[in-house]
């Protein structure tokens, strides 16, 4: 076989070796179509949808939603503070050192109380003026009448008696003025002494107590003539936190019910004395202040809650209390949706009527039907 002879059979021979792997990586890819599974969809059931057996819906009866047309009430949280006006410090205008102390803090005085007594140089200094001006009055007060008796027997002229008038009248004026500044320093002049006692200025609750016993008092020495603060607790203030979006309901000499925490079966009446004209910039509310008389058991600090009535009327859902469902810290109410079904339905409860009634702020409509005993159809369904 010549050489081109074999070459011809080689040939056919190398190509269908090269196209043999060809072949057999294409039946290695999968055949069919690639697009993905169809999507799994899932039915979840409405938990607030409630189905009860037919024979037993008359154990459930439904109402209408009444309407009721009233002013709306808002609600803000408080606190006790003294009245400003009616805090009185007690001051010491004698400077020196304490040696004796009558009140203590959260005392209750009486106007006149002794509180605290004050060694002080202010009251020799004042003693000592005053017994000056004493002894120059007396000599100023004999010269004159000297003054008027030689007048009238010719040995002066009529010059030196206005000169000797004009002395005893400067004589009185200095002992008029020692006179004040021992009253002032709450001296007696009859009782000399270094010793100055100073006095409840108004009966009241002691709030504040700067001193102690051989404390410095009075200005000279600590800086502060106020030694204590009384504070009259007949009247108190409650400082109010009311949001911003709320102010434009209440308005100067509006009255607001007011509930202690600490004694939930009393009920308070205040009025608002003062909005705030500066808000929060954080929590954007203003301060509101209520008047209030205390009856006694009120005491600074004290939490409460305050209840304002806005000033134009609003008409609201009203349904019986025993329709509401409490649950989850949210209202509910159940709805009738057809064939046995009820759907409980969330509401925004607001103040329960003397009637039994409740009234409904937000959630359901006038005249939407609702079970009347909530608690009943909730403890069928779960039972």
């Amino acid at each position: 076989m010549t050489t081109n002879s074999r070459n011809l059979v080689f040939l056919p021979a190398l190509a269908a070796l090269l196209v043999t792997p060809s072949l057999s990586g294409c039946k290695t890819e999968p055949a069919g179509d690639t697009a993905p599974p169809a999507a799994q969809v899932t039915h979840v059931t409405d938990m607030n949808l409630v189905t009860v057996d037919k024979a037993k819906l008359s154990q459930f009866p439904t109402l209408s939603a009444g309407k009721l047309e009233a002013p709306s009430e808002l609600n803000a949280t408080g606190s006790v503070t003294p009245d400003i006006a009616r805090e009185i410090p007690v001051i010491s205008l004698a400077s020196g050192r304490v040696v004796e102390i009558h009140a203590r803090l959260d005392d209750s005085v009486n106007k006149g109380d002794l509180m605290m007594k004050i060694q002080s140089p202010d009251a020799t200094n004042a003693f000592d003026v005053f017994r000056r001006a004493t002894n120059d009055e007396r000599l100023a007060s004999q010269a004159l009448a000297r003054a008027k008796d030689l007048l009238e027997h010719g040995a002066i002229p009529q010059s030196q008696l206005e000169q000797a008038e004009a002395n005893e009248q400067d004589a009185k004026s200095t002992l008029t003025a020692a006179e004040e500044q021992l009253h002032t320093l709450g001296l007696d002049k009859s009782h000399p002494g270094n010793l100055v006692p100073v006095y409840a200025p108004t009966s009241g609750v002691v709030i504040a107590q700067n001193v102690t016993n051989s404390a410095a008092a009075g200005v000279t020495y600590s800086g502060s003539a106020t030694a204590f603060t009384i504070a009259d607790l007949s009247s108190v203030w409650i400082l109010c936190d009311v949001y911003e979006n709320d102010l434009a309901k209440l308005q100067l000499g509006q009255s607001a019910k007011i509930h202690v925490n600490a004694y939930p079966d009393k009920l308070l009446t205040g009025r608002v004395s003062d909005i705030g004209p500066v808000l929060d910039p954080t929590l954007r509310t203003a301060k509101v202040r209520l008047e209030v008389a205390n009856p006694g058991f009120l005491k600074l600090g004290m939490f409460v809650t305050a209840t304002f009535a806005s000033r134009t009327p609003e008409t609201h859902a009203v349904i019986p209390a025993t329709a509401v469902l409490h649950l989850h810290d949210r209202d509910w109410v159940f709805v009738p949706a057809g064939d046995a079904q009820f759907k409980r339905t969330a509401v925004h409860g607001g103040r329960i009527l003397p009637d039994g009634r409740q009234e409904i702020l937000d959630g359901i409509a006038l005249g939407t039907q609702v079970v009347t005993n909530a608690l009943s159809l909730e403890s069928a369904v779960t039972q």
